[in-house]
């Protein structure tokens, strides 16, 4: 934890850089917002710097600032660097990003650091503390005196004690109640975003939660263990291997890849996770430390393919999806569905929200129906 320069509390989550922890470092990096990207001015531009802009790219992640440390070390080497960094950053979200040099030995360039901080921080949306809770777990512990502890990055959406939740983990769902909250080593009633919160369970061992796990409002999200992907990043779905490792949150799941086209993909997880439509993806070899790109969750409820062509036409009909889906062209697909179900998706903000300007697309009760022409 540190401050900016306005005096906010800042949370940070070191993540590793050695190839060795590449899903440590996935699963620290997944739920981030924001990012400081470090490089050591003596050193400059390593192995893991080029996993840690890969993961950027995979992830979407268009916030942050560029650090250069020890600069005290090489001071003449801060401008090749910078122009290193630069270039290596070009195809990220980091590519206009601002860049501080920082030395720790001399104390130079913290105050610029903070200054440049908060000016990223105060750029970003503000994050609804009234979306529906998803905290992807990271650690789980036991406490004497306290039982069960989780910890997580809180990126939407409010915890508050006492409430009732739903923890989805390798074994299926468990229903959990908080037992108390802490932040920033504080303890507190409720928390919004976007913090780093510890919380205490009751209902559970530590022994039966994993990082991966994500606690969730319940009966507020889809889970599935089969889903369709648009690629975003890295190599072409054809070119990649059956059997990967995908990353959500801070979840790494065992899955297979059946590709549809270069762009368009079904993936088969092993387990059931928490995801809508817009969701971020990373995915890497199984057992090489090397990242084979990002993908973009486009449905998550898929038709099945048992016909010749199903597969050709899933693709034609992903192609022309949004990247964070769309409402008419579920219901479409379906004929009717449930507006709760679209609510659940992502698709529509609330039960009781009008069909879209289209004519085809009719509200009956608590459904939507296509009417073909």
């Amino acid at each position: 934890m540190g401050g900016s320069a306005s005096g906010k509390n800042v949370a940070f989550v070191d993540v590793p850089g050695h190839e060795r922890f590449l899903g440590n470092m996935l699963a620290g990096l997944g739920p981030a917002p924001v990012v400081c990207f470090v490089v050591a001015a003596d050193e400059g531009w390593q192995a893991q710097s080029s996993d840690h802009r890969d993961a950027l790219a995979a992830l979407g992640i268009e916030r942050g600032l560029i650090v250069l440390t020890k600069t005290d070390r090489a001071p003449e080497r801060v401008e090749a660097v910078t122009e290193q960094v630069r270039g290596e950053l070009a195809g990220t979200g980091l590519r206009d990003a601002p860049v501080v040099a920082v030395s720790a030995q001399d104390e130079t360039g913290l105050d610029e650091f903070r200054v440049a901080l908060n000016g990223v921080l105060d750029g970003l949306p503000l994050p609804d503390p009234a979306e529906r809770l998803r905290l992807w777990v990271d650690r789980a512990f036991s406490v004497s005196g306290a039982g069960t502890v989780v910890t997580g990055t809180l990126t939407g959406g409010t915890v508050r004690v006492g409430d009732r939740l739903t923890l989805l983990g390798q074994g299926g769902e468990r229903s959990v109640t908080v037992r108390s909250l802490q932040s920033h080593n504080s303890s507190v009633e409720s928390i919004g975003p976007t913090h780093r919160v510890a919380v205490n369970l009751r209902g559970i061992s530590a022994e039966d939660i994993h990082r991966g796990d994500a606690l969730l409002a319940t009966d507020q999200w889809p889970t599935t263990d089969e889903l369709d992907v648009r690629r975003i990043s890295g190599i072409a779905f054809e070119d990649a291997p059956a059997e990967i490792m995908v990353h959500a949150g801070s979840a790494p799941v065992p899955a297979r890849l059946r590709p549809f086209d270069d762009d368009h993909a079904r993936v088969h997880l092993s387990r059931e996770l928490a995801l809508i439509p817009g969701d971020r993806l990373v995915m890497r070899y199984p057992e090489a430390r090397v990242l084979l790109g990002g993908a973009r969750v486009l449905d998550v409820d898929p038709a099945e393919l048992t016909r010749r062509g199903d597969s050709a036409r899933q693709a034609a009909w992903l192609a022309e999806l949004p990247d964070t889906g769309d409402a008419v062209a579920e219901t479409k697909r379906r004929g009717a569905v449930r507006v709760a179900w679209l609510h659940t998706l992502g698709l529509v903000d609330s039960d009781s929200v009008e069909p879209p300007a289209d004519a085809n697309i009719l509200r009956a009760g608590h459904w939507w129906l296509h009417r073909p022409c």
